[in-house]
């Protein structure tokens, strides 16, 4: 990464001159408190004994015979407190708020596990939390905003646009804008200006990094593939992350919704074009006019028109191959995982599980996969249950 936050030629800042003055406060007390001591012990204590950390690399036997070839892991980011691995970021931006004494707490969320993360984190912490969700998503998961309220938090729907993540990112930023002198935005993706994409990687990038020696203590070596579904891309650039230097090939995985015109996807990366979206210049998806356009995925935490730059940037170097899975794919391959390991997984990294189903077969049978399981399937239940009656 080049300076002021950019991948090649993607990330950088592109906002409001009212926010350059808490972008730059933000990145000079970063920069001090990750090489703090003390701010890392209690960030190491929350994420051991309040978050879960470590969580287990899962060999997933009857999957992997079922398929025949490679054998595949799961890195078990649902077992977290929450239920996903949002945890994680939530839990370092909230200590790093409270560090810089912000007491009050903004965040945006799309399937709800970020905005329950971060109202656990303001919880334990003793922060502030308001939460902008868009109205259909509230729909969709309304067990993760009972959860968000009960856990003291506020929501609040937003009802323009498209009514899902992208604009519940707006109004999160609009928010701080108004009130950025109190507030701390703590953002769930690895998007957005410098220097969000960079701190949201380096909390997330404890996944990668138990996951690089759980594989060699239990396979004696590295994996031979890496998986993780991309909409922003925090679950799948901290799984990445520790592996860039590695000889092993990363495969992220978007959603391919119900097709391949604007408007049935959300498959950034593989159908988008370069651009800027909330303050960062990355691949979007916009239509003949500029216009971002709208999205679609049956997992709301992928249905976002953009993507974090650094995705950007491993793509446009051949780094990391991006592909796609459309919903319907998910969604067997959330049935084949529930049915054949007891294991209910988000319908975000059941993307990856998807695209993992088909490779495996197709490898030698002492090749090794790990798909990151990014987050647990509850949330997605009626979603799930209404498929499986029309099907």
């Amino acid at each position: 990464m080049s300076s002021r936050g950019r991948f090649g030629k993607f990330g950088g800042r592109y906002v409001p001159e009212t926010l350059i003055e808490a972008l730059d406060e933000l990145e000079s007390s970063y920069e001090v408190l990750r090489d703090d001591p003390s701010f890392k012990a209690e960030l190491e204590r929350l994420l051991r004994h309040y978050a879960g950390r470590p969580t287990p690399l899962y060999f997933a036997a009857n999957l992997t015979k079922k398929l025949g070839g490679a054998k595949i892991y799961l890195k078990r980011e649902d077992l977290l407190h929450g239920g996903a691995h949002k945890i994680n970021n939530s839990l370092g931006q909230a200590l790093l708020a409270k560090r810089m004494g912000k007491d009050r707490v903004i965040a945006e969320t799309g399937a709800g596990q970020h905005g329950v993360a971060t109202a656990m984190a303001c919880a334990v912490l003793n922060l502030s939390c308001t939460v902008y969700m868009g109205e259909l998503d509230v729909e969709r998961q309304s067990a993760n905003v009972k959860r968000m309220k009960l856990l003291g938090a506020e929501v609040v729907p937003v009802r323009s646009g498209t009514k899902t993540l992208k604009d519940a990112i707006n109004e999160a930023i609009r928010d701080w804008v108004t009130n950025v002198g109190i507030t701390y935005y703590l953002l769930g993706s690895c998007v957005g200006p410098h220097p969000y994409p960079t701190i949201v990687r380096d909390f997330q990038s404890v996944i990668g990094r138990e996951c690089r020696s759980q594989a060699v203590e239990l396979e004696g070596g590295l994996p031979d593939w890496v998986i993780a579904c991309v909409g922003g891309g925090s679950n799948a650039i901290g799984i990445f992350h520790p592996f860039l230097n590695d000889p092993v090939k990363l495969v992220g995985v978007e959603a391919g919704g119900s097709g391949e015109l604007l408007g049935e996807h959300a498959a950034s990366l593989s159908r988008g074009v370069d651009g800027v979206l909330h303050g960062a210049y990355t691949y979007v998806l916009q239509d003949e006019d500029g216009q971002i356009a709208e999205t679609w995925s049956v997992a709301p935490g992928l249905d976002y028109p953009g993507v974090g730059p650094e995705h950007a940037y491993l793509k446009e170097t051949g780094r990391v191959k991006y592909v796609t899975v459309e919903d319907v794919g998910a969604l067997k391959a959330y049935l084949t995982l529930t049915r054949t390991e007891g294991i209910l997984p988000a319908l975000e990294p059941a993307h990856a599980i998807a695209y993992a189903m088909e490779l495996a077969p197709s490898l030698p049978g002492d090749e090794v996969i790990v798909v990151n399981l990014s987050g647990r399937g509850d949330k997605d239940l009626d979603t799930v249950l209404r498929w499986v009656e029309r099907a």
